[in-house]
């Protein structure tokens, strides 16, 4: 069985997929289990359609892991990122095989393939194929799924987490049928109007600039998302606009998503996005993009969020 974290973004479900086509080229017939669903524009994956998911069926899926030789945990290193399944991975007599690039992995699988100076779980995948002898088995499918997941998780190889090695393996999966004008397009160029025009409406209407730390800030409430009919996947990416503002420095998204806010992190230069996240709203992640939630009320969020960014540049300063 393979399993991703919950709302999969395109190194999730890629490194997923990617791994599955393999797995099925081997002779082996595996099984992708998702925590949730995930956006509309990563359904054109090779065999995206065999994905389940485990909220729509539960039972099945409860039964898969209970009766799985082998699990593979990819793009996530800390079982409450799949949520309720979580406790039933961990119960599992299968042996866990975690592969994933983020920092302070929990202590729960039985083998791993973890490495924090590699773009994507996907060119991670691609170096466990490479070790098990078997790169020239990678085709067009396995290729596609790969090369999607590491040009997100790089922001088309632009960040910071964009390596040597991920130029090398880029080369390596282009040479293997993956098309890098298709793969943008599925998944920049395929937004819905309502996804566009919400876009818009939080650019101009909620983006707040805070000058004296440097930081765009955009807070959405659970009406704003019910107006736009926004749907999993659409506020994808929208973290990232505040960057592209001159000298903004860090970056945030919070949404509230009813049962608890969700906040997205991206930052620039030396701000360490996954501390601040860490230390102050339950999260973590990369150095420069990072995550986090919040019980409290969007309100409350909002004001605890501008507050412990005072607290933590004061910090920093000292440090410095």
């Amino acid at each position: 069985m393979i399993t991703t974290h919950h709302k999969p973004d395109a190194d999730a479900l890629g490194s997923s997929l990617g791994l599955y086509n393999y797995l099925v080229l081997k002779g082996i017939q595996p099984v992708v289990v998702s925590p949730t669903d995930y956006g509309d524009f990563l359904k054109w994956m090779p065999n995206e359609q065999n994905v389940l998911n485990y909220e729509l069926e539960t039972e099945r899926c409860t039964n898969l892991i209970a009766e799985a030789d082998l699990i593979f945990c990819l793009d996530f290193n800390a079982l409450k990122r799949i949520n309720q399944m979580g406790e039933l991975v961990r119960a599992s007599k299968a042996d866990k095989v975690m592969i994933d690039h983020h920092l302070e992995p929990e202590d729960f699988a039985t083998f791993g393939l973890h490495n924090t100076e590699r773009s994507s779980t996907c060119e991670l995948v691609y170096e466990t194929i490479a070790i098990f002898g078997d790169a020239n088995l990678v085709n067009k499918d396995i290729a596609s799924c790969l090369y999607a997941g590491m040009m997100t998780d790089t922001a088309s190889f632009k960040h910071g987490s964009t390596y040597p090695s991920t130029h090398r393996v880029a080369a390596s999966l282009l040479e293997k049928g993956a098309e890098p004008n298709e793969i943008y397009e599925h998944i920049y160029d395929n937004y819905s109007i309502s996804r566009m025009r919400f876009i818009g409406y939080c650019l101009n209407e909620k983006l707040q600039i805070l000058k004296e730390h440097d930081t765009a800030l955009i807070c959405i409430t659970a009406e704003e998302l019910k107006q736009y009919h926004i749907i999993t996947g659409d506020t994808e990416g929208l973290v990232n606009y505040g960057l592209a503002i001159k000298g903004i420095k860090l970056s945030v998204l919070i949404v509230d998503r009813t049962v608890s806010r969700k906040m997205s992190f991206r930052s620039k230069g030396d701000f360490p996005a996954n501390a601040f996240a860490r230390t102050y709203f339950n999260g973590g992640g990369h150095f420069n993009a990072a995550g986090g939630e919040s019980s409290s009320s969007l309100a409350d969020t909002e004001t605890s969020f501008k507050q412990a960014l005072k607290e933590y540049e004061l910090h920093l300063n000292k440090l410095k």
